[in-house]
């Protein structure tokens, strides 16, 4: 009979849905489970949600290490989630101790976007590349620098947040604080909202007709399907969208200079689509960085990112301890 194999859980915890994976030291994902996080039944629901879906991927097998990408921000220190603007209700929730003595091992706690970083770096689109910078555009916009396969952290450990570089201080408000952030001006829900405007303007557009009539349907999706029909309000929305995705990604070029790029995300599914001004814009910046030797192009993984990149995480932890 032969040994249970020896994996780490990861687990990608964003605010709607919660996944989690049994991956090998290998990197191979061996099962997988996902559900609704339904945050605003309270941190506890979602931590014996979490802890259920550990223990549905690892059943029968040796469970070495848990690794969790949450939405942040987080306190990697303290192992907390500090983030009622995604996960309504969860301010300063210890994730890492309940699942630590449910299930006796070591628990690794990471930004999502750092735990997606991670495992495109480790079995995606940056395999092997010494300096990563991923992007990963959906509910938010996260950011994350992989330098010679480790996760660059800020003071205290804590994660930058690239999404809240401010692109225009007349741009509309964000959470945080600030006005026109990149999140803000070009994240999933400031799309909607602003397409949705667009389209009570335009009711005429293709966005309409493809959201069966009902404005508040009218999203990013919506938005790349009319483009690739021709629609002209949507064409125009891609190409404002493609700039504006651009010079986020110049201000972090010139700051970073990495070996590539690696674009994910809901959002970014249609990359195609914002491509050309996103390459227009850094190609403007050519006289000051070398910046065409920059590699651009999307990631790879899909959903299994930031189940891959905390398995990995995980991982690292298991070697800084032992």
């Amino acid at each position: 009979m032969s040994a249970a194999p020896e994996i780490t859980v990861g687990v990608d915890l964003g605010g709607t849905n919660v996944r989690a994976g049994a991956v090998t030291a290998e990197g191979q994902l061996l099962e997988w489970a996902e559900t609704l996080i339904e945050a605003r039944r309270g941190p506890q629901a979602g931590v014996e949600r979490i802890a259920s879906l550990v223990e549905k991927v690892s059943a029968g097998r040796k469970l070495l290490a848990v690794g969790i990408g949450a939405t942040g921000p987080i306190d990697r220190q303290r192992g907390a989630i500090q983030n009622p603007y995604t996960l309504p209700t969860w301010e300063d929730v210890d994730i890492v101790q309940p699942l630590r003595q449910a299930f006796g091992v070591p628990v690794a706690l990471e930004n999502d976007a750092d735990a997606a970083a991670l495992g495109e770096w480790w079995q995606g689109a940056g395999r092997g590349v010494q300096r990563l910078l991923a992007v990963t555009v959906g509910t938010g916009i996260g950011t994350a620098f992989i330098y010679r396969g480790h996760i660059y952290r800020g003071v205290d450990g804590w994660h930058g947040e690239g999404g809240h570089i401010r692109l225009d201080p007349n741009g509309p408000p964000c959470y945080c604080g600030g006005r026109g952030c990149w999140e803000s001006l070009a994240a999933g829900p400031a799309i909607a909202r602003d397409l949705q405007a667009a389209v009570r303007q335009k009711p005429s557009s293709r966005m309409l007709e493809l959201a069966g009539g009902e404005v508040s349907r009218v999203d990013a999706a919506v938005m790349a399907q009319a483009a690739r029909q021709g629609d002209p309000l949507a064409l125009e929305w891609t190409a404002r969208l493609g700039a504006i995705y651009g010079m986020g990604l110049v201000n972090l070029i010139l700051l970073l200079l990495p070996d590539a790029i690696v674009l994910g995300g809901g959002v970014m599914r249609s990359f195609d689509l914002f491509e050309e001004p996103i390459r227009a814009a850094a190609a403007s910046v050519q006289p000051v960085v070398p910046a065409e030797r920059v590699t651009i192009q999307p990631a790879q993984l899909g959903q299994q990112a930031g189940v891959l990149g905390a398995a990995r995480a995980a991982l690292d932890l298991l070697q800084e301890t032992a």
